[in-house]
């Protein structure tokens, strides 16, 4: 495609925020989603947190707060779009399902397999213990039926090849149509963020269908977001993603990360979309509709 929508992944799942400067309140979500709608994103990809103090590490699935941090993005980006987080372990999907219906975001990820979610240092330890980040079908079609009720479009974030081949079977199932897809590569234990592996991946998604890159890593990526751009996908970062710009330097913040995602935009000679025109490349209902 011509144009090029940008995405920002404004904080992350466990981040300390005492550690990692990541937004975690309203307030803070909203600053940090203004710099990012300023160097041009049109969406943004949100994580929610606990507000408590000391718990701002934490994941919450609280209507509530996803109403105030919704809310206060809204505000502060006028016409931007919501991509709401839904990623929970085991077969319990109330606390994402009961986000969806509060605030109605346009797009909403869905994860679309099951990965052995694994990392492992230098001296053979595990990060952190095994596990297994669960997606069997069942729960795909659960939150797919919650997103029907409420005009949320699937995102498929998709960690390896075999998942962006199951999107094929869920479009040929009758479970979706149209199908957007998310490469998520950087994960130690799914596809690496690789450039060449990249270039594969687009002829196994159903024709017709956007895609867009998730990469996971340090000044290593850069390349790749250029690859994305080259080859017509839809690109994405921000501190969900990475702390580093291109060339290593650590990031102070969303925005400036945007930024150097727009410039790889530039170079591969394609224009940033805006909200409206992202809007209407993805077959989205106008910003008054979902408030």
């Amino acid at each position: 495609m011509d144009k090029a929508i940008l995405t920002c992944a404004l904080t992350g799942v466990l981040t300390n925020p005492k550690q990692h400067p990541v937004p975690v309140t309203p307030a803070q979500m909203a600053a940090e989603a203004r710099a990012a709608f300023e160097a041009g994103a049109s969406i943004m990809h949100v994580h929610l947190r606990m507000q408590e103090e000391g718990y701002g590490h934490m994941p919450s699935w609280d209507p509530e707060v996803a109403a105030s941090v919704v809310d206060a993005i809204r505000a502060a980006c006028p016409g931007v779009i919501i991509n709401l987080t839904t990623g929970v372990i085991g077969k319990d999907i109330s606390g994402p399902a009961a986000c969806i219906r509060r605030v109605r975001p346009e797009i909403a990820a869905c994860n679309a397999g099951t990965l052995n979610y694994l990392k492992i240092k230098d001296d053979g330890q595990w990060a952190w213990p095994p596990m297994v980040f669960d997606n069997p079908v069942a729960k795909v079609q659960a939150f797919l039926d919650v997103m029907n009720e409420v005009g949320t479009k699937p995102e498929f974030e998709c960690f390896d090849v075999g998942i962006v081949r199951s999107v094929g079977m869920y479009q040929k199932a009758g479970m979706v149509t149209h199908p957007e897809y998310n490469f998520v590569m950087g994960v130690a234990s799914g596809m690496p963020a690789d450039a060449d592996l990249l270039a594969l991946l687009p002829r196994w998604i159903e024709p017709g269908s956007t895609w867009q890159t998730t990469l996971i890593g340090r000044a290593e990526i850069w390349p790749v977001h250029q690859r994305t751009a080259e080859l017509g996908g839809m690109l994405r970062t921000g501190l969900e993603d990475t702390f580093y710009l291109p060339g290593g330097a650590r990031a102070p913040g969303n925005g400036e990360l945007i930024e150097a995602l727009a410039d790889c935009a530039r170079k591969a000679g394609r224009a940033v979309a805006s909200p409206a025109e992202a809007r209407a490349m993805l077959g989205l209902a106008a910003s008054e509709s979902r408030q």
